[in-house]
């Protein structure tokens, strides 16, 4: 982008390059998209022609000091601003936003607990930005500043990190994440539902709350009494709640996913999954896109929705009350989900999950990972349950306690420790104010490029002499004498 000869050549390779991250990013959703996943690419990919345009214009030779410090500003906003509008749920969602990327660092992830990931994709393109200008600058100031850019935004999380005391300890948990994976070539409800029966009744008395993976009972379980029957009789043998996941219908027959907590005398909470997966809970602007489904694996009709998150209570052994967020699947990519759990008192936020459909590929791992990031923005113990893996825990800055890939078949037991209610994240008190001032910032370089393209278009018109002298010599040609 930096070398592109011209600003539409820059356009274009910012272009391409934002298709090739999401291709590189989501191929496993190649077998519910088939072809169609490199046009949703193209589309999406189009978001990162603003970094090159913004590459282009402050980091092209020869460059300025000026030029430099502007560009270490406005490069990784423009990059926000791509991440940040197609991290909109009606055009796809948050998922691969860079600032993920770095879950298995926690003192790096202590940047999230400040502004969220999104300032943890900010330092990451500020600081390569940076090791741009250090290698190619020609001007000793442009390098120089380069360098700094490197050393404030490599040292800023370790800095934020260690100057954060870590919140009051107000008791502890123990939970189980029941992950019983795949339950034969077609993994059928009932084989599914028995396996994490089985698993939670061996393993009863070992856990204060069982968390079971997304559509874990593949049945609305007010049409099936005896089945809800059996789940009431498990948690009185357990001595321990459970958090189940069910497919559910509404009166006109429609489908949802719902989380249940279910004790002995039946349920005690539940919530609807709000926040659906592209494609294979719904298709985006189904009226002109529904075509897809007829080529690719992606959603016949749209799981209907609900209304937001929601803070679930449980009564723990010995009496002790929990508030927890239950989010589900897809909702772990979501900032403001977790957000609004914990400014509602949510202690620790659990998700659900399948994954099935992506076993051998990279999505589980990514899909796990996530909760990492949102551990740390929160200030909340995050774990995952997931059907058929990857499950996993990870205490409140984000550091993991536990984790199991798609081949373990079991109980994950794992000791989460709970901060005071009161202790707040920055981020959580101020929400999304980095990507608004990245916004800004490109909205101010955008108006300022539109400018100096106007006035650079009008130069040759306003500033060139009445009269252009014209030498004009005569040539002879030997050949012809003429």
């Amino acid at each position: 982008m930096q070398a592109a000869p011209t600003r539409r050549e820059a356009w274009v390779r910012g272009w391409w390059f934002g298709t090739g991250y999401l291709l590189a990013n989501m191929y496993w959703l190649t077998p519910n998209l088939g072809p169609a996943l490199l046009l949703v690419a193209i589309v999406l990919g189009f978001l990162w022609s603003a970094v090159g345009l913004a590459v282009w214009a402050y980091l092209r030779p020869p460059v300025t000091l000026g030029r430099a410090a502007a560009g270490l500003v406005v490069v990784p906003s423009a990059w926000l601003v791509t991440e940040w509008i197609r991290s909109w749920q009606g055009i796809g969602g948050p998922w691969a936003v860079l600032g993920a990327s770095q879950w298995q660092h926690p003192v790096f992830l202590a940047l999230a607990a400040a502004g969220g990931v999104w300032l943890v994709s900010f330092a990451l393109v500020a600081a390569n930005t940076g090791v741009l200008l250090a290698i190619t600058a020609r001007s000793l100031a442009a390098r120089l500043a380069g360098v700094v850019a490197i050393g404030v935004t490599v040292l800023a999380g370790p800095a934020i990190f260690a100057l954060t005391s870590p919140p009051p300890v107000t008791q502890s948990i123990t939970v189980a994440l029941v992950q019983p994976g795949l339950q034969g070539p077609k993994n059928l409800p009932a084989p599914r539902l028995a396996a994490s029966e089985r698993l939670t009744a061996s393993n009863a008395g070992r856990a204060d709350l069982y968390v079971w993976g997304e559509s874990s009972v593949g049945y609305y379980l007010g049409d099936r009494p005896r089945i809800a029957a059996t789940i009431e009789r498990l948690s009185g043998t357990a001595r321990a709640e459970i958090l189940l996941n069910q497919d559910a219908l509404n009166s006109r027959g429609a489908t949802s996913k719902q989380a249940l907590l279910v004790d002995s005398a039946g349920v005690q909470g539940s919530y609807i999954k709000t926040r659906l997966v592209p494609f294979g809970e719904y298709i985006p602007f189904r009226s002109a896109l529904g075509w897809l489904s007829k080529i690719s694996k992606a959603a016949s009709s749209n799981i209907v929705p609900g209304t937001g998150a929601k803070v679930l209570h449980a009564t723990l052994p010995g009496g002790r009350r929990l508030s927890f967020g239950a989010l589900i699947c897809f909702e772990s990519a979501f900032p403001d989900m977790s957000r609004v759990d914990t400014d509602n008192g949510a202690q620790v936020i659990f998700y659900q999950t399948s994954d099935s459909t992506f076993q051998a590929s990279w999505a589980p791992a990514q899909h796990a990972a996530l909760s990492a990031v949102r551990a740390a923005e929160t200030g909340r113990p995050v774990a995952q349950a997931a059907l058929t893996g990857d499950s996993a825990a990870f205490d409140d800055r984000g550091r993991q306690l536990a984790w199991a890939g798609t081949s373990y078949r079991g109980v994950l037991i794992v000791r989460l420790a709970l901060p005071s209610v009161s202790s707040r994240t920055l981020y959580d008190q101020w929400g999304d104010y980095v990507p608004w001032t990245a916004t800004g910032i490109a909205a101010l370089a955008a108006l300022i490029g539109l400018v100096r393209i106007r006035r650079s278009r009008q130069a040759p018109a306003n500033g060139a002499p009445a009269h252009t002298p014209v030498r004009i010599g005569l040539v002879r040609s030997r050949k012809s004498g003429g």
